[in-house]
């Protein structure tokens, strides 16, 4: 039985009967003794599907499906998971590759587990001759230029991990794949032989692809923010070389202050990417309103963003020069609050922008809450163990007074909890608008207004909440309930 790893040749097809013979005759002339040949028809008008039917019938390394026109993404990401490959080979229908390409590139991956594509040397026939010369890869590079064929060796789990081929790109998809393959990491290995004869015609894909380059553009910043931010310092603009540059002549007119928390450091790119990722729409919208609440995942990390309304004029005066913003506020007293045994999701980091000497724009991370219930649930009469959660509820409320912090936007949608092994645990959020000063029995028993309930439920937040201060449980609840009064 061959020990030798399996390659999965993948050749997408859409009207090439007159090529597809002779790319699948140079695949099959590999003296790599462990492959197979998946070919996907997409959609072709000619006679394609045949080609591969054929090639099929008289040899089982070939398998040949169809399927409805999708684009060359669609068709490529289906013929991988139609695989069984440990490694995958995309071959354009009109290519040819040399006999032993897929030998030499799997000893180099094999060789260096850091390893994560091996891509060959390649020329042009057709319409144009010569070398492809393509530079050397790097990251800063590929940033700014597909740099890349598509045929390059690369792992199975490399396209799971990124969710395959884009199928909302049109154009350039190796580029956009190969970014999302390499943005975090993993070396490129050029082979030193050509391996790769690639077709010029003037209908060639390469050749139209060119008049999509604003789209390209759009859906690589779309999907990608994070790593220009890392490499450019900004966006991929349309004059893709003088990204650099423009990104920091618009930076000096418009500084920014990002902190990130020491713990989560490897997320500050995504941090830094913030106004792309909320000005593309990404993550899902859990609220929108005055402030807008969104939530992402960033590299298996799930956050929570806050971003701020643009405030007034004379707020945005104040917040650019003098004030704190909202959003340093809030990851600074998540931080406090937690370092006093208080719940809270962990701060992440935030992020704040000028135009000029004016504030515009600012957005606050923390971590996605563990607890999946607010105060909102324990409106329901039959909610189990509510009496236990409002203590909770009590005991977190007085730990704030006690230690000096009023939340004064105290309502139900800030006031999180999840019964756990240990108890209930409450977690308490939107934070910006914290005030410190001693708090008092009043004061105390009023911050609970915000919250409805019935004289029942306030008879349990009283009784504890005066248990945990030292104070009067019938005066507390005389308090609370004078202060819900409107509620009851």
């Amino acid at each position: 039985m061959d020990k030798t790893p399996l390659v999965s040749v993948v050749v997408p097809v859409y009207n090439m009967e007159l090529f597809l013979p002779e790319t699948l005759d140079s695949i099959l002339a590999s003296d790599y003794p462990n492959f197979e040949v998946v070919v996907v028809d997409d959609g072709s008008k000619d006679a394609s599907y045949r080609v591969a039917c054929e090639y099929a019938a008289k040899d089982a390394r070939v398998k040949a499906y169809t399927q409805p026109n999708g684009g060359a993404c669609a068709a490529r990401n289906h013929a991988v998971r139609l695989s069984h490959g440990e490694f995958i080979l995309p071959v354009d229908a009109d290519n040819l590759i040399e006999p032993n390409l897929i030998s030499e590139a799997v000893a180099a991956i094999l060789a260096d587990s850091s390893v994560k594509v091996v891509a060959p040397r390649a020329d042009f026939f057709g319409e144009r001759t010569g070398e492809w010369k393509l530079p050397c890869f790097s990251l800063h590079l590929l940033a700014r230029k597909n740099i890349m064929d598509t045929c390059a060796l690369y792992r199975r789990t490399d396209w799971e991990r990124t969710g395959g081929y884009c199928e909302d790109i049109i154009a350039r998809e190796d580029w956009e794949f190969w970014i999302g393959v390499l943005k975090n990491g993993g070396k490129v290995v050029k082979l030193p032989d050509i391996g790769l004869h690639y077709r010029i015609r003037n209908v060639s894909k390469r050749v139209t692809d060119r008049k999509l380059k604003r789209h390209v553009i759009a859906t690589l910043n779309r999907r990608h923010p994070e790593f220009f931010e890392r490499e450019l310092g900004g966006p991929l603009r349309y004059y893709r070389s003088w990204s650099v540059l423009l990104n920091r002549i618009y930076r000096l007119f418009h500084p920014r202050k990002v902190v990130v928390s020491k713990e989560y450091s490897g997320l500050t790119d995504y941090v830094k990417a913030l106004p792309v990722l909320f000005r593309q729409d990404i993550g899902t919208v859990i609220y929108k309103g005055r402030n807008e609440l969104r939530e992402m995942n960033w590299d298996g990390t799930s956050v929570v963003i806050k971003s701020f309304r643009v405030p007034n004029l004379i707020n945005r005066i104040a917040y650019g020069l003098f004030r704190s913003s909202k959003a340093q506020r809030s990851f600074e007293y998540a931080d406090m609050l937690r370092k006093e045994g208080i719940g809270s999701p962990a701060p992440v980091a935030y992020y704040t922008e000028r135009n000029g000497l004016l504030f515009t724009r600012s957005y606050y991370v923390s971590l996605k809450s563990e607890c999946p219930y607010s105060y909102v649930h324990l409106m329901r009469g039959d909610y189990p163990g509510q009496e236990e959660i409002l203590r909770a509820i009590a005991r977190t409320t007085a730990a704030l007074h006690e230690r000096g912090y009023l939340h004064k936007d105290y309502s139900r949608g800030n006031i999180l909890f999840r019964k756990t092994a240990k108890g209930v645990e409450v977690e308490i959020i939107d934070l910006n608008r914290i005030r410190f000063r001693e708090v008092g029995m009043e004061e105390g028993c009023r911050n609970f207004e915000r919250l409805p309930g019935t004289p029942e439920m306030f008879e349990i937040l009283a009784d504890e909440y005066a248990k945990a201060r030292g104070f009067d449980a019938q005066e507390c609840l005389k308090l609370i309930l004078k202060y819900n009064n409107a509620q009851i």
